[in-house]
């Protein structure tokens, strides 16, 4: 199986290579598509996205998961990642910014859980037939993110299944933030080498990460040179491991 997690920045990274302040402001469309191209040629069972745009003048009014879904031929669950009752899905271009799963397989069940605190707050967990995946995009300040794991950790600690957590952290001093999150929860980086993510054209930080419990079985990890986003994409290929019966 292969899993695919990419925080592609709205689309919007060529409009900021050229305008570092206003780019998240510029349209996206003819951008989407190269960035379709590449999911279609890595051939992923799963997607997380992170930053997508439902559908905002930006995108021309065409929500960005659809889109690519359709184009895909996956199935896919979206949600704002700003609190049901947070001003920010008051305010115009915000209130169309969220995470995405997209799936070969028929999603069982998707459900939204949120931090109680940070801007960003949505947790989305996604149950296939074997495995249960949970997508994050945390704080950018530390305090609010250390919050936010150990709630992410009382989250996933009730789940009796095979599970990924995967996304955006935001770990700016590295994975020193996340390993009490990994010892509690026998979590594992399938970053063994702990390569940067950030920023794609010269990585420097690894702020994005797959973790999978202990019946997660890594066959490959890679992180593609993909420019398309200010981040690079992670690539998981994996199997489940059946427990046997006594």
């Amino acid at each position: 199986m292969r899993f695919l997690l990419y925080n592609i920045c709205y689309g919007t990274h060529r409009n900021q290579r050229r305008f570092p302040l206003l780019g998240m402001l510029g349209r996206t469309r003819d951008h989407l598509d190269e960035i379709i191209r590449f999911l279609d040629s890595e051939d992923p069972d799963v997607i997380g996205l992170v930053e997508v745009d439902a559908g905002s003048y930006r995108s021309g009014r065409v929500s960005q998961v659809e889109k690519i879904s359709s184009a895909l031929g996956h199935y896919h669950t979206y949600c704002s990642k700003y609190g049901v009752h947070s001003k920010w899905q008051h305010v115009p271009i915000y209130n169309q910014q969220g995470n995405a799963f997209l799936a070969k397989d028929t999603i069982q069940e998707a459900r939204y859980h949120y931090f109680e605190l940070g801007m960003k707050k949505l947790v989305i967990e996604l149950e296939l037939e074997k495995v249960t995946f949970f997508l994050v995009h945390l704080a950018l300040t530390y305090r609010k993110r250390t919050e936010q794991i150990i709630h992410l950790y009382e989250m996933i600690r009730k789940t009796n299944r095979p599970y990924i957590v995967a996304g955006d952290f935001n770990a700016f001093t590295g994975d020193q933030e996340i390993r009490l999150l990994m010892a509690a929860s026998q979590l594992e980086n399938a970053n063994v080498l702990n390569l940067p993510s950030y920023p794609s054209h010269q990585p420097k930080r690894h702020l994005d990460f797959i973790l999978h419990s202990p019946s997660i079985r890594v066959h490959d990890f890679r992180m593609p040179d993909c420019r398309l986003s200010d981040h690079l994409p992670l690539v998981l290929d994996f199997e489940v491991i059946e427990e046997s019966a006594d």
